[in-house]
């Protein structure tokens, strides 16, 4: 160690966007009426390496943060998020690259009366995550300094109520920033520590997964939904580890959905009696940090009776180990761009 006691700091900042809506899809095209802005105000936690991940990830920052976004259309109204993130540094700490992940509130959802137009949105609540790459300049002028880069923030409700089209706004931002506490430079104060020892051995991971969805009809109920995963998983180096699995669902809203095409589609000849389970191989990627973990996995249906979507899927996961064995967490199961559930997840590891 550099010194006997631990250093603290923390940092505020302050960031206003300006961009576009990503139009992902055609029928949301009547809702893009403008450039959406907004702001980002965020308190920032220091790490001085004290711990073994902060070195392996050259001190990162974590913290919480707050988000307001005008849409620039009375029918999508207006965005109010909360979120918990991270921020990466890169060339020399002047690259700030941030992940943020939390739930956002919408003013005006849709509305079959008041706000047919708002297709994007079901629901008042909804999770969101966004993304942020600034280039920063700390400690400027005494602790005040100045930050600017891109922005790309996420609002989807995960079809947990329809409509769910969802949006994805890109833009520009800049902002200051102002550090409390050590003023030496942080890369500076602590020996970085060796990195931790892992297992390479190949593990056997098994997880029970959870969420409530709701089918693209408008009115129709909510269903629980259920997933059931195995997979092989090997860690290839101290942040890296690769997976390889199956996943077999049970989509409760499906069932409904396939009724409904039978009887108000009888041109399409839809089987009433089509099995509604699916069943997937996928590979994956599990990105580590210190307890948590962030995870990417994309399969393919090899067993699809009824093809209401394509056969790819793709899986983005948050987890947390407890202990040597168990694990939680949640995943955005999604089709491309189409979200179809927010899933709660419980697992071993063997």
């Amino acid at each position: 160690m550099a010194q006997t006691e631990t250093p603290t700091g923390f940092a505020v900042e302050a960031n206003y966007f300006y961009g576009n809506i990503i139009p992902h899809r055609k029928g949301m095209m009547h809702l893009i009426l403008g450039h959406p802005e907004g702001m980002v105000l965020s308190i920032n936690k220091k790490t001085f390496g004290t711990r073994e991940w902060e070195s392996a990830y050259n001190l990162p920052e974590y913290g919480a943060s707050f988000h307001y976004q005008d849409m620039k259309n009375e029918a999508l109204g207006k965005m109010y998020g909360l979120y918990a993130h991270y921020n990466f540094f890169f060339l020399q700490r002047h690259l700030i690259f941030r992940i943020g992940q939390g739930v956002a509130y919408n003013t005006n959802p849709y509305n079959k009366e008041t706000n047919y137009r708002n297709y994007a949105y079901g629901a008042h609540l909804m999770p969101s995550t966004y993304f942020m790459l600034n280039y920063s300049k700390q400690n400027l002028l005494g602790p005040l300094g100045v930050q600017a880069g891109l922005i790309f923030v996420h609002h989807s409700n995960a079809s947990m109520k329809s409509p769910n089209t969802s949006t994805n706004t890109v833009g520009v931002n800049v902002g200051i920033n102002y550090s409390f506490g050590d003023k030496q430079a942080v890369a500076d104060i602590i020996t970085p520590l060796p990195s931790a020892q892992f297992s390479k051995a190949l593990h056997y991971n098994f997880v029970v997964r959870g969420g409530i969805n709701q089918s693209d009809l408008i009115g129709s109920k909510q269903y629980p939904y259920y997933a059931f995963s195995g997979y092989l998983s090997k860690r290839i180096s101290r942040k890296s580890g690769l997976e390889a699995g199956a996943d077999f669902f049970i989509p409760k809203y499906l069932k409904e959905y396939i009724h409904y095409m039978y009887i108000a589609y009888p041109e399409i000849h839809t089987n009433p009696n089509a099995d509604y389970h699916k069943l997937g191989l996928f590979g994956g990627y599990e990105l580590y940090i210190n307890k948590m973990s962030f995870e990417g996995q994309v399969g393919y249906y090899v067993y699809e009776p009824y093809k209401n979507t394509g056969g790819l899927y793709e899986r983005l996961s948050l987890k947390y180990y407890m202990g040597k064995r168990f694990f939680t967490g949640i995943s955005l199961k999604t089709h491309g761009a189409k979200a179809e559930v927010m899933e709660f997840n419980f697992g071993i590891q063997l």
